[in-house]
C-alpha cells in the first residue's frame, strides 16, 4: 500500500484515511531508518517515553489524569 501526501508549509501531511485506520491510535512516532521514514502508533506513553516511564501507562489514562490535574490546579476542586 502506498500513498502520496503534500507537506503544508508549516510542515504538516494529512495521513490518509486507510493508514489512519490501520494506526488505531491518534498519536504516532516517527522513526527514520535507512532514509525511509516510518510512522508507528503510540499506543502507551512508556512506548514514547520509555526512557522517563516507570510504568506502561496507556495514552488516553494519562491524557485524562493530566486533564484531572489542570482542572484541579485552575479551580482547586
Amino acid at each position: 500500500m502506498s500513498f502520496a501526501a503534500k507537506i503544508t508549509s508549516k510542515g504538516q501531511v494529512t495521513i490518509p484515511k486507510k493508514i489512519r485506520d490501520r494506526l488505531n491510535s491518534n498519536v504516532v512516532e516517527f522513526k527514520l531508518v535507512k532514509n525511509n521514514i516510518v510512522i508507528k502508533p503510540v499506543e502507551s506513553v512508556s512506548g514514547a517515553l520509555s526512557k522517563y516511564a516507570k510504568r506502561r501507562v496507556p495514552f488516553k489514562k494519562a491524557r485524562d489524569l493530566a486533564w484531572e490535574k489542570a482542572a484541579h490546579d485552575k479551580t482547586g476542586k
